[in-house]
C-alpha cells in the first residue's frame, strides 16, 4: 500500500469537517490515508486493515465512520454490488464512469459509453430535470462466469 495524502485531498476534507463542526484527528488523518493508498474498488473492511497497519490501535467503529465522511466530502464514491456490499473508490479528480458488476465473483469493470450518457441526458430534458450527477450500476455474469454452450 503507498502512503499518501495528497494536500488538495487532505484540505478538501478539512474543509468538509470544519463545516460541520468537525475537526481533522490523527485517526480520520490514517483512514484518508490507508483509503487512498487502496486502489480500485474497496470495502469499509480492507480500508480498516489497511488503516491498521498504519494505526494497529485505530477502531473499526472509527474507519468506518471516517469513510461515510470521505464519501460525504465527495473523496469516496460508493459502488454497490448486487448482493448489497458496499465498495469504495477514489472520486476526487476521477472522472465519471460507470460499471458493470458481476453478480457470481464480484469482478466490477469501469465504462464510459457516449450512447448511455445522451440517452441519460435526454431523460432529463424530457421529465424537465436539472442534472445534478447519476450513477449506473449494470449487474451480470462476467465473460469468465458466464455460462457457455459447449460446440
Amino acid at each position: 500500500m503507498e502512503e499518501r495524502v495528497n494536500g488538495d485531498e487532505r484540505a478538501i476534507l478539512e474543509r468538509y469537517l470544519r463545516s460541520r463542526g468537525l475537526k481533522m484527528t490523527q485517526a480520520r488523518e490514517t483512514v484518508l490515508t490507508a483509503f487512498l493508498g487502496l486502489e480500485s474498488h474497496v470495502s469499509a473492511d480492507a480500508i480498516y486493515e489497511a488503516a491498521k497497519r498504519l494505526d494497529p490501535g485505530i477502531g473499526q467503529a472509527t474507519v468506518f465512520r471516517t469513510v461515510k465522511l470521505l464519501a460525504d466530502a465527495g473523496l469516496a464514491r460508493e459502488a454497490c454490488r448486487d448482493d448489497g456490499a458496499r465498495r469504495y473508490e477514489h472520486a476526487y479528480n476521477h472522472a465519471h464512469h460507470d460499471h458493470l458488476t458481476c453478480v457470481e465473483c464480484g469482478a466490477i469493470v469501469e465504462f464510459v459509453d457516449a450512447d448511455i450518457e445522451r440517452a441519460q441526458e435526454a431523460v432529463y430534458r424530457r421529465y424537465g430535470f436539472a442534472s445534478s450527477g447519476h450513477r449506473l450500476e449494470l449487474y451480470g455474469l462476467c465473460p469468465d462466469c458466464a455460462p457457455f454452450d459447449e460446440p
